[in-house]
């Protein structure tokens, strides 16, 4: 894109103040209820568990097979296999490791949480493998990283990114960490520095918001913008990405006045 052209691309119609404003009665709407149906494919989890490793595990290995498939089966799919007997010990990465491919092929497909027998099982043994080997368990993994959202992602997006199918990937590594911290118990520190995973909504509200006028941005250009608009706000990227998913997934139907 030419310098001028994506200049203009990124000139939003509004101002940063007015964009901030609105902002705050997306933020609003979300938690009273106004923005219609909220509730996030997330939302299906056994809500009490074991213990802590089970519950990082739950909300971790399941977000590297959301690729290209509808969100709210493939957490209904987790729930049902985390409830089966037959099926929960998919969850735990010592057994997933020992385990032989066709075993946890089977596992995962009982319930539809994995649909391609090969490429998901590879994947959910891989990073089982991953963690286990390097870090012992995915609680390990966050007390090594200091709960530092920064240090974090060096370890999965860099020092161990073939180690992490997907989930090293910048969309869901950043959508995983805002889920851990939402779900999985863990606060980060840096997470202001948590980027707000532009998807198909997202990017649809970032348009109608007017904080850019080019659709065909990329995922990094986008959220250079949402972070420059938001600076100094109290509201980091993060915060933004279920009120906008929202708002576009319920058709726009709440008005900011």
């Amino acid at each position: 894109m030419p310098k001028a052209n994506k200049e203009e691309a990124y000139k939003g119609e509004l101002s940063s103040t007015k964009l901030v404003e609105q902002c705050q009665k997306l933020l609003e709407a979300h938690k009273s209820g106004e923005l219609g149906q909220t509730r996030i494919p997330e939302d299906s989890n056994p809500h009490k568990f074991e213990n802590t490793e089970l519950r990082l595990a739950y909300f971790t290995l399941p977000m590297a097979l959301n690729y290209q498939r509808d969100s709210y089966k493939l957490w209904e799919a987790a729930l049902k296999t985390y409830q089966d007997p037959e099926t929960s010990w998919v969850f735990d990465i010592t057994k997933v490791v020992g385990t032989k491919k066709e075993n946890l092929a089977k596992a995962l497909l009982k319930h539809k949480l994995g649909l391609q027998p090969n490429k998901h099982t590879e994947t959910w043994q891989n990073i089982s493998k991953t963690v286990e080997s390097n870090f012992g368990s995915f609680s390990n993994l966050i007390n090594i990283s200091n709960r530092d959202f920064l240090k974090l992602k060096n370890l999965i997006q860099v020092q161990y990114k073939k180690g992490f199918p997907y989930l090293s990937g910048p969309k869901i590594f950043n959508y995983w960490s805002f889920i851990i911290q939402e779900y999985g118990g863990v606060k980060l520190h840096n997470s202001e520095f948590i980027e707000i995973a532009p998807d198909t909504h997202v990017v649809q509200c970032s348009l109608k918001l007017g904080v850019i006028k080019d659709p065909n941005l990329s995922r990094e250009e986008i959220n250079n913008q949402w972070r420059q608009v938001l600076t100094g706000s109290g509201i980091t990227p993060i915060q933004m990405h279920s009120p906008l998913w929202f708002w576009s997934r319920n058709g726009f139907k709440f008005e900011i006045k």
